[in-house]
């Protein structure tokens, strides 16, 4: 039988996903067939897994820590928000339907079985499994029927590690007031704690730490430093952004989308020293000085049609293209890009048709199936060929289509307008590819820095690894796992 840990937090963004990543490639070195699991996750940045569905991204970042395939039971429930009151549901792998958020609780009980269904799944040939939580355990509100946290581990029977973020403030209370509120089954879930995120120097918080341990009663397994390359690894949550990062000549523009989606697609770009990335928020002006504005994705294309239009940044985008700059559009900002969207179904929310920006000379239909695909692409500019994968519903047509943005097994896809200066894809993921980034930044005057990405990416993991392993009481830490 594997072995098996799970880490939750004090609260949201603690550092979960990270330390859970670095975990995972500290075991993998150490020779262990190690595997991550998150029992539910909530982003809408997503990747398509090698058996065909998809999964929270924070996931394939560990599982590629783990060096081993992404699979969609490492997060068997994926939870989408398509506005601030509902979600779309999907389950391992698959999309089950939208739930609005008060009707969650209720489901929470038929969940459970296709997490531990998945979690056995996970476990079979593992050594080690590395199980991420969700939130926070002191949620005592969302306890009941729980799959997320403690739910899981009881159920499961996982051991727990608490982790703390120091970097926010109020450490100590974030984890003596954990075990306050927890209850006594709950309690006996958990090992110890980790303190992360720290500045300057250690010794500083050894009455801390110390205080914890004789407070809880709960070994301390290390303080973290602050590991200063964590921003070269995929972010999944929105509130990660950055709004501006690099100094280059060429200035690209995003605006931040009400449900932007895989906005892991601009990583690569921000890996090259010639570009300057610009995230606009929500009440400013696109940039004038842009020469590239990108249109994200997003989880609700006419919702956020309507907030790109409320911020005035179609105005902007005009202006913009008038001037002679470039847009380009990656799933739903290409879909926006268009003259026409249709949602006969309400799929996005209320059955409807509106005008789309009208950049593009194509209309998209929503359909109820979701495309959920990795694909090796053509550049139909360049000839490069890439790997990207797709994961939207809609199906776009036009007369803008038969200039394609690309080509996919001969099959067309995107479009690019008369002039050349608008372009559209389905294809995310099309930046982490050297070769491709590299013809698309040089056809802009631009000359690539011969960046490996996903060379970098791995090498972060190993650098992280290391962080930990210096920092961290590893073999107490991986003793405190359980056979499940």
């Amino acid at each position: 039988m594997p072995r098996a840990l799970m880490v939750q937090g004090t609260g949201s963004n603690v550092g979960k996903s990270v330390i859970v990543a670095g975990l995972c490639r500290v075991a993998a070195n150490r020779g262990l067939t190690v595997r991550p699991f998150k029992p539910q996750n909530m982003s809408n940045n997503a990747a398509v897994t090698d058996d065909g569905g998809e999964i929270g991204r924070a996931q394939a970042l560990q599982a590629l820590a783990c060096r081993v395939p992404m699979s969609v039971h490492m997060n068997p429930v994926l939870l989408k928000p398509e506005s601030d009151t509902g979600c779309q549901v999907v389950v391992q792998g698959q999309v089950r339907g939208p739930l609005q958020a008060r009707d969650f609780g209720g489901a929470k009980a038929d969940l459970m079985p296709a997490v531990l269904e998945s979690f056995a799944h996970v476990c079979d040939g593992a050594d080690l499994v590395l199980v991420e939580g969700a939130g926070s355990p002191a949620e005592i509100n969302l306890r009941e029927g729980d799959i997320a946290n403690m739910g899981f581990a009881v159920a499961a029977n996982v051991p727990v590690l608490l982790l703390g973020d120091i970097d926010r403030g109020g450490v100590i209370a974030q984890i003596v007031g954990t075990q306050a509120v927890l209850e006594a089954e709950d309690l006996e879930m958990i090992r110890g704690f980790l303190i992360n995120k720290f500045r300057g120097d250690p010794r500083l918080f050894d009455e801390g730490y110390d205080g914890i341990e004789n407070r809880t009663g709960w070994p301390g397994f290390g303080v973290i430093p602050w590991f200063n390359d964590i921003g070269m690894l995929p972010a999944e949550d929105a509130v990660d952004l950055e709004q501006n990062a690099g100094d280059g000549a060429f200035h690209i523009a995003c605006p931040m989308l009400s449900r932007i989606a895989n906005f892991d697609d601009l990583d690569p770009l921000l890996a090259e020293p010639s570009v300057r990335l610009t995230m606009v928020p929500p009440g400013r002006a696109l940039p004038g000085d842009a020469d590239l504005v990108i249109l994200p994705g997003t989880k609700s294309t006419l919702g956020d049609l309507a907030f790109f239009r409320a911020q005035g940044w179609d105005v902007d985008l005009k202006a913009h293209v008038r001037r002679g700059g470039h847009v380009l559009g990656i799933c739903g900002g290409y879909q926006m890009l268009g003259v026409r969207l249709h949602d006969p179904d309400g799929l996005d929310g209320q059955a409807a048709s509106v005008d789309g920006l009208g950049l593009l000379d194509v209309e998209t239909v929503m359909s109820p199936s979701k495309f959920l695909t990795r694909a090796r692409a053509t550049h139909a500019a360049s000839g490069v060929a890439f790997d990207g994968y797709e994961i939207h519903i809609g199906v776009t047509q036009g007369a803008d289509t038969e200039r394609p943005f690309a080509k996919i097994c001969g099959v067309p896809d995107g479009a690019v307008s008369a002039d050349g200066l608008v372009s559209g894809t389905y294809l995310h993921g099309l930046f982490s590819d050297d070769a491709f980034r590299a013809a698309w930044l040089n056809a802009r005057g631009i000359a690539a820095s011969g960046t490996q990405y996903g060379a970098d990416v791995d090498r972060v993991l190993d650098d992280l690894a290391a962080h930990l392993e210096a920092h961290v009481k590893i073999d107490e830490l991986f003793a405190a796992a359980g056979e499940v």
